[in-house]
């Protein structure tokens, strides 16, 4: 069994920085890319930045020059640090995990359960 389980959403108004954090657990043998995506009330899910294992990272456009993605491979955990938000960064995040359960089995994607973050203008 895998968890994904994250923190650090809230309420801030317009300008400020908020952190998620997310930390995979459980029965992991490696983890391949990891990722933030959000999803706003009446849009689709959206990727907002990923991180391979190696550390290469990708933003999208809307995002790029104010949030920083991470991870630290020793603990199985992926960061997003939001600065400069805007009222239009408000939505659900959720944690994206890419990896492998064993030496044997597929890569596969596990989710975790989206953490609120409301930005007020």
């Amino acid at each position: 069994q895998v968890q994904l389980v994250e923190s650090g959403g809230g309420l801030v108004q317009a300008g400020g920085s908020l952190r998620l954090s997310c930390a995979a657990s459980g029965s992991i043998f490696s983890i391949n890319r990891m990722g933030w995506y959000r999803q706003a009330p009446g849009k689709q899910r959206e990727l907002v930045a990923g991180i391979t294992s190696s550390g290469s990272t990708n933003y999208a456009d809307s995002v790029k020059g104010r949030f920083t993605i991470s991870r630290d491979n020793a603990k199985n955990t992926v960061y997003l640090q939001m600065n400069i938000l805007k009222p239009d960064d408000t939505a659900v995040y959720y944690c994206n995990a890419n990896l492998y359960r064993s030496a044997v089995d597929d890569a596969r994607n596990y989710w975790g359960q989206g953490t609120q973050v409301t930005v007020s203008s």
